[in-house]
C-alpha cells in the first residue's frame, strides 16, 4: 500500500534542502599569511549580521560561491577563502608552509584582518576536519560548528578515497 505525504509535510522537507538565493560578494582581498603564501578572501550577506566562516573541502579544492547559499545573507555575514595553495590563493598548489596548523592560523589571521571577535565555523569535507581543528586552537573565537561530509582523515577513510 502506498503511503502518501501531505503536502505541508512536503513542503517542510523540501525548505530543509533549499539554498538561500544566490547573492555576490560585497567585499573581497588578498591576505599575506607568510613569505610564501598570500590568500583570496570574500564577504558577502549582511555586514551587521552574525558573522560565520566557510571552510572549503580539499585539501586543494577551493571556496565557491554555491558555500554562500548555505546561509541566509539577511542574517548572516558570510566570508569565504582560499585556503592556502588553493583556488585564487597564491602560490597556487603549494605545499611548502602548508600545514594543518598553518591553515588554523591563516583563520585566525583573517578573523583579526576583517575585525570579528567570534564566528560560526562552517566546514565540509576536509573542511570540517580544519573547523574542528580551529575550534579545538581557538574556542573563545567559535560561536559554533556546522560539520558536513565528515573527513576525521582516519586511514580507514584515506585508503578509501585512494582506492
Amino acid at each position: 500500500m502506498w503511503q502518501t505525504i501531505s503536502e505541508e509535510r512536503m513542503n517542510r522537507r523540501q525548505s530543509r534542502r533549499i539554498l538561500y538565493h544566490r547573492h555576490e560578494a560585497h567585499a573581497s582581498g588578498r591576505l599575506r599569511v607568510s613569505d610564501l603564501h598570500e590568500i583570496y578572501w570574500e564577504e558577502s550577506g549582511n555586514p551587521k549580521g552574525i558573522p560565520v566562516v566557510a571552510l572549503h573541502g580539499g585539501p586543494g579544492g577551493g571556496s565557491s560561491p554555491e558555500m554562500r547559499r548555505f546561509f541566509d545573507p539577511d542574517r548572516y555575514r558570510i566570508f569565504l577563502f582560499d585556503q592556502r595553495g588553493c583556488g585564487s590563493s597564491t602560490p597556487h598548489s603549494e605545499l611548502r608552509e602548508n600545514t594543518t596548523w598553518d591553515l588554523v592560523a591563516d583563520i585566525e589571521t583573517l578573523r583579526k584582518h576583517v575585525g570579528v571577535q567570534s564566528w560560526l565555523v562552517f566546514g565540509g569535507s576536509w573542511g570540517s576536519t580544519l573547523a574542528l581543528a580551529y575550534a579545538v586552537t581557538h574556542t573563545s573565537r567559535v560561536l559554533g560548528l556546522v560539520l558536513r561530509g565528515i573527513f576525521l582523515v582516519t586511514k580507514a577513510e584515506i585508503d578509501w578515497f585512494y582506492q
